[in-house]
């Protein structure tokens, strides 16, 4: 779990967990291209990262992640008939106000909605989840405007 585990004078162990100063101190900025990779695959290694779940020092109440950049979000890729067959639903809260849009639609329009919104499927709800989604950055195109936290480049597996 990477829990951190110590036992006093009489042999008793205990567990100590991150606290958010602790968290504060070792975030780092990750960068990742989001060419020609599977959207589900993505958003799964980037709700990981985000969340801290990829460090030994993770723990589930601590925001202890770290931020994510992705660019090229118009070219993630979509497999089998999701393309066409896959709906967004959404409602206006007015009468009469439910609105539905493929995701071919929303990757022409807005493809940053469609990777954030399969991210924040994957993480929890409420304020920690809040939390956790604010350290997601999505740019079309190669160009973002972080370099000068200088990301380090990784590759999604897949």
């Amino acid at each position: 779990m990477g829990f951190i585990f110590y036992s006093d004078r009489r042999g008793n162990v205990t567990t100590r967990f991150q606290t958010k100063e602790e968290a504060n101190k070792s975030r780092a900025w990750i960068h990742i291209d989001a060419a020609d990779i599977p959207l589900g695959r993505l958003a799964s290694q980037v709700a990981s990262i985000i969340r801290g779940k990829n460090k030994p020092t993770f723990s589930p109440h601590v925001d202890c992640g770290d931020f994510v950049i992705i660019t090229n979000a118009e070219k993630v890729k979509l497999t089998g008939e999701k393309m066409s067959g896959k709906q967004y639903i959404w409602h206006t809260t007015f009468m009469g106000g439910l609105k539905k849009k493929s995701a071919e639609d929303m990757l022409s329009a807005h493809p940053e909605r469609l990777i954030k919104k399969a991210v924040e499927g994957m993480i929890p709800a409420g304020a920690l989840g809040n939390s956790v989604s604010l350290k997601l950055k999505i740019y079309k195109g190669t160009e973002h405007p972080h370099k000068a936290q200088m990301p380090e480049q990784i590759k999604v597996k897949y």
